[in-house]
């Protein structure tokens, strides 16, 4: 298994540096729909299986998980 690679963006340094990045941000997040995270509890074997399938596939499971969701309650 590898490891997952996230970016990181340079730390601002000075006010003005912080407040472009919190306006670009602030920006970025409009462009998108802001998330919510949903936590649910599920058997270990489902998870598990849920787990193996994916890895099989080469998928993450909140991947999957969103596509269920979007199947049953459809995209708003």
């Amino acid at each position: 298994m590898s490891a997952k690679k996230i970016q990181i963006g340079s730390r601002p340094t000075g006010k003005v540096a912080v407040d472009e990045w919190v306006k670009n941000r602030e920006s970025s997040l409009t462009a998108k729909e802001i998330t919510k995270r949903l936590t649910i509890d599920v058997p270990e074997s489902l998870h598990r299986n849920i787990k193996m399938q994916c890895a099989a596939r080469g998928t993450k499971i909140a991947d999957e998980v969103r596509e269920i969701l979007l199947q049953k309650y459809g995209n708003v």
